[in-house]
Formats: structure tokens, C-alpha cells, sequence
């Protein structure tokens, strides 16, 4: 059987069409078998349209139905329609045929996306995605980065060589009219390639196309996360800090420079950033370990009434071995905390305010830098929960003031079982190890123990390198599209969302306060929440329905579970259409 010769108008390395035809005849010739129907080449959708669809039925015995995955490729969000793919480059005999290409360009490795080396990575010529001023696609070719000539505390570190900080972005204040969300020339960028980006979004769920709206929970990866963790196994995988070797140098490059990564994306040094599991974790850690030392019998912890259980549970119990007292801001009708009522919590004996900046059950975006100043009057530590914050809104913790601020990596498009802590370098040297083993001592015998300085004192055995490695990436790519854009389109989605589904009958919507991130909680009168979550998941809409870990603001608007969609900037108006249309169809049965 004769191979087809790839066409050259295509950006794929095969002939779809010619492809089915192969798949045809081979089916064909099996036992027991269906001849598959060939699509004509102009039917076959391209990989820029979200997938490869061959046609539906008959299919051969054992063969599933829904989209064919995507051909391997690196993306960068927002460099429009028609902007070719960043394509990995096979290693091995056809490498060189493959850097021969026309149209592609090397990339040295200190350009190279997410750390992948150049040996991986090509690019057309000439595509830099320029939207509005701002570089968000490939970065200018550069030499490749010489080693550091100063001495580094890591095995072949250079932290000078790490990658430059993105162009600052200027993004209009929300007041300005709506933007145009069905326009990708009126948006801030292209949300139709920023969705390619992410390679779950072309699964189908009950052969329904998925709509992820269930974004509050845990946030998809782009193809540049899952490249970087392949990466990382495939060439680097050691642990850290401990040995000569050459995979541990990488190790250490990898896990080092991710913290600083974050250090940059939160406005704080590297020192000041201890890795651990996420949100939960970090709180824990804070609780037991600065807790401990400095909470006591009659002090007082307050948080706000729209607290994850995260950043309740662990100040409870605090409370109780201690003998503390746990005190709580209020909200008003519209779940915003009541600033007023706040400050007269505030005492001698409150020695810290914990709490969220967004709220995971109302989206309700809270005054963090007011509470934070109000408590820094006082001489009162203060902690900053971020998980709902940092995948939404521009975070910089000099200009917030906190003296704690924890987020988790899977809220921000990174792996899950990675998180951070930023502590201010002072309130870090007066906390104690809350844990104890390898990697975090400096001298140990039978009598005594030596501690490392901060952060290493905090990250006892084995870290979680690879996937702090893959949040360095997943930052990375958030700052290459800007929070400011960001917070623009999905302001302006909730807003579309609210206004679509506000006037169904029986819709009550939990939460309005004036300044909400992308949170949209509701209940359906005649229905339970569940009943309502199933019910869009035949659609293949995913949507969070329950207490989401946030019992006492439910109660306090006298419901024990909403349905909530949530949303990000991979989300359309199109897919809140789909979601709007089933919340009908149940209010009028």
C-alpha cells in the first residue's frame, strides 16, 4: 500500500484525508470488521479547530468514539487566528530533516519555553503575537545563557541566567464599556487560541463537547505544564541540593528556579517562598509551627465569616490547645465583610486576622489591603489566603502588606500537590520548623540539632520538585497573557453570565457583592443543587454543587448547598449559552 506524501499547504506532518483512507482499507482487510467511512479533506477539521473528528459511525469493533487527540505541539496563548503552533521537533534520526523544515527557526535554549531545551523547540519566523503592544507569544532568539561567574548555593545554579520578568501590561479600569466577548479582535486576547492551549478542552463527556465550570475547585493545564513535568522526568528527575551529579544540578536548577518564579509573580524574594502541598498545607504549617509559638491562653484569631474550612479548622484547633478564641467579621446581605464590625473585633489580645481575599462560595473579592492596614495599626500578624485569588487578580504582597500569603498551584493552571507560603524574612526567622528530617537541618548528633536558615528549615525530605517545576511554568504562562487581561475578560463573563441567568424564574443568586471574581453561586428553586449539577453533566457541563467546604456563609444566607459555576479565561459566552439554556429548560418543567 503506497504512503501519501504529506501536504505542503498543511501545518500537520500527514495528510488527514489520506490518512482516513489508510485507516479505511486497513479496517477493511481485518476480520469482522466495518469499513470506516473517509471524510473528503475539506470536511476534515484542522488541529486549530479543537481536534481531529473523524466521522461517528460505523465504527470498527473496540475502536472509541469522540475526538482523536491533538498532534503534539507547544502553544502560546494569544497570538491569534493563523499563527502556526510552536511544533516539538522528534529527536533521533529525523531531527534533522525536521530542523530543515522551511519556515522554522531555532530557538536558543535560554529562549526556549518552560525550560525545554532547543533541541525540542522550533517556531516560524517572524510571529512574535503582538496584540495591543504586548509580546505575548515567542521570545526574541538570544545566545544561549554562560554560566554564572559568581558562586551560587545550588549546584550549577545561575539565578541571574533565570528567565527575564514579562513587559509590564497597562489594562484600562473596568469601568469602561463591556467588552465584546464573541470578538476576538475586541478581547484582550484570543480566547479561541488560548483554548487550544489546553488540551482537555476538546473531550467530549456524554458525547457532549466539555465545559469546564468548575474552575473554583481546581483549573485545566496548558499543554506548556504538561510538557515541563514530561521534561522533568525525561531529563532531569533527581533530588535536590545533596549530590555532585549532574541530574541533581539539573534537579536543583529546576526546583530553585521555580521559586523564584514565584517569588516574581507575587512581588516577594526567594528566600521568603516555602513550598508545600497547597492552601491546607501552608495554613497548617503557619498555625502549628508560628502559631504554636506565638498563640496563648486568651489571645484572640479572627477570620471572616467567608472562610474556606482551611482557614478555620486549623485556627480551631489551634484555639482549643491553646485556649485562644476564635472571633469572626460578619458580612452584610450582599457577603462582603462589614469593615466596621471588623475593627471593633480588634483588641490587645488579637494576635492574628487570617483570611480569604477571594471568597470560594460567593466570589466575593475582599478588601484585603484595608483589613491588612487596619491590623498592621495594631502591631497584629496577618495572614492572606490567595487560592482564589491568584489565577484572577494581579497579587503583590509588598503592596498588600501581609505578613503570611498561601496559594495553591492547582488554582492557577499548575500541577495539583504544590502550593506556596510567602512569609515576610523577619516573621519567617521567628517560626520554627514544624516538621523534621533531611534536607532542612545543617548538623545533627545525639544532643543537638542544627537548623538550616529560611525557607529550607520548613521543606523537611523529599519536596515536590517536578510539580513545582510544572507551577513554575504554569506562572510563567499566566504572566505571558497578563492579569490584567485576564481580570478584564472574566469580569466582563460573570457579568454576561449574571445577566443571563438572573431573570430565569426560581433562580436566586448567593452573593452580590459590587466587586466579585468569576464565581456565579445559585440555587433553583423546585431542585436540590445535585439534581441541577446532573443534569448540566449530561450537557458535559462540569459544575460544582454542594457547600463547597464553606458551610458557615452558606448558612448564613440559610441554604446548605448552591450550584456554582466558575469561571476562567479559557471559558466563552457560548458555553454560559449551554449552561443558561439547561437552567431554563428545568425552571419551566
Amino acid at each position: 500500500m503506497p504512503i501519501p506524501t504529506p501536504t505542503a499547504e498543511r501545518d500537520t506532518p500527514f495528510d488527514v484525508a489520506a490518512l482516513a483512507q489508510l485507516a479505511s482499507q486497513f479496517f477493511a482487510a481485518l476480520p469482522g470488521t466495518t469499513p470506516l467511512p473517509v471524510a473528503s479533506a475539506a470536511s476534515v477539521p484542522s488541529p486549530a479547530a479543537g481536534g481531529l473528528n473523524l466521522p461517528a459511525n460505523p465504527l470498527p469493533p473496540g475502536v472509541p468514539n469522540g475526538p482523536l487527540p491533538q498532534p503534539s505541539t507547544t502553544q502560546f496563548a494569544g497570538l491569534g487566528a493563523g499563527v502556526p503552533a510552536l511544533n516539538l521537533v522528534p529527536s533521533g534520526p529525523d531531527q534533522a530533516a525536521a530542523r530543515a523544515k522551511p519556515g522554522a527557526a531555532q530557538l536558543p535554549h535560554a529562549a526556549a519555553p518552560n525550560g525545554l531545551p532547543d533541541s525540542l523547540v522550533t517556531a516560524a519566523p517572524g510571529i512574535d503575537g503582538r496584540l495591543g503592544g504586548v509580546v505575548l507569544g515567542v521570545p526574541q532568539a538570544q545566545a544561549p545563557a554562560q554560566p554564572a561567574a559568581h558562586g551560587s548555593p545550588f549546584y550549577f545554579l545561575d539565578l541571574a541566567a533565570a528567565r527575564p520578568e514579562p513587559p509590564a501590561l497597562e489594562l484600562p479600569g473596568l469601568g469602561l464599556p463591556p467588552l465584546d466577548l464573541r470578538s476576538p479582535a475586541r478581547t484582550p486576547f484570543d480566547v479561541q487560541a488560548i483554548r487550544r492551549d489546553f488540551p482537555i478542552l476538546a473531550e467530549r463527556v456524554n458525547g457532549k463537547p466539555l465545559v469546564w465550570f468548575d474552575n473554583a475547585a481546581t483549573t485545566q493545564k496548558p499543554r506548556a505544564v504538561i510538557d515541563r513535568l514530561v521534561h522533568f522526568y525525561e531529563h532531569e528527575n533527581s533530588n535536590v541540593h545533596r549530590a555532585a551529579h549532574e541530574l541533581a544540578a539539573r534537579a536543583t536548577d529546576a526546583y530553585e528556579k521555580a521559586r523564584s518564579t514565584v517569588a516574581r509573580f507575587i512581588n516577594a524574594s526567594a528566600e521568603e517562598i516555602v513550598f508545600v502541598r497547597g492552601c491546607t498545607e501552608g495554613i497548617n504549617f503557619i498555625a502549628k509551627s508560628w502559631g504554636d509559638k506565638h498563640i496563648g491562653a486568651g489571645d484572640e484569631i479572627v477570620v471572616s465569616h467567608l472562610e474556606h474550612h482551611a482557614n478555620i479548622v486549623p485556627w480551631q484547633q489551634l484555639a482549643v490547645a491553646k485556649g485562644a478564641h476564635l472571633r469572626v467579621i460578619p458580612v452584610d446581605d450582599s457577603g462582603q465583610i462589614i469593615l466596621s464590625e471588623y475593627q471593633r473585633l480588634l483588641g490587645p489580645k488579637t494576635k492574628l486576622v487570617s483570611i480569604s481575599q477571594v471568597s470560594n462560595a460567593l466570589g466575593t473579592v475582599v478588601p484585603v489591603h484595608e483589613v491588612v492596614a487596619i491590623a498592621r495599626r495594631q502591631g497584629i500578624t496577618t495572614l492572606v489566603d490567595g487560592a482564589q485569588s491568584v489565577s484572577h487578580l494581579a497579587v503583590d504582597v509588598q503592596d498588600i502588606g501581609c505578613d503570611f500569603f498561601v496559594f495553591s498551584g492547582h488554582k492557577v493552571f499548575g500541577p495539583t500537590g504544590i502550593g506556596a507560603v510567602y512569609g515576610r524574612k523577619a516573621v519567617l526567622e521567628d517560626t520554627p520548623p514544624w516538621q523534621g528530617g533531611g534536607n532542612m537541618i545543617a548538623d545533627v548528633s545525639f544532643e543537638r540539632t542544627v537548623f538550616q536558615g529560611v525557607p529550607a528549615r520548613f521543606e523537611a525530605g523529599t519536596g515536590n520538585i517536578a510539580d513545582a517545576a510544572g507551577l513554575g511554568a504554569a506562572l510563567d504562562y499566566v504572566q505571558r497573557i497578563g492579569l490584567p487581561h485576564i481580570a478584564r475578560y472574566e469580569h466582563d463573563l460573570l457579568a454576561y453570565a449574571t445577566a443571563a441567568i438572573k431573570p430565569i424564574r426560581g433562580v436566586r443568586i448567593i452573593g452580590t457583592a459590587a466587586d466579585k471574581a468569576s464565581v456565579l453561586s445559585f440555587t433553583l428553586q423546585g431542585y436540590a443543587p445535585d439534581e441541577v449539577g446532573r443534569a448540566l453533566n449530561e450537557e458535559g457541563i462540569a459544575v460544582r454543587s454542594g457547600h463547597h467546604c464553606a458551610q458557615p456563609i452558606l448558612r448564613r444566607f440559610g441554604v446548605e448547598a448552591t450550584v456554582r459555576p466558575s469561571f476562567a479565561f479559557y471559558n466563552t459566552c457560548e458555553e454560559i449559552d449551554r449552561l443558561v439554556a439547561v437552567v431554563r429548560r428545568l425552571a419551566r418543567a
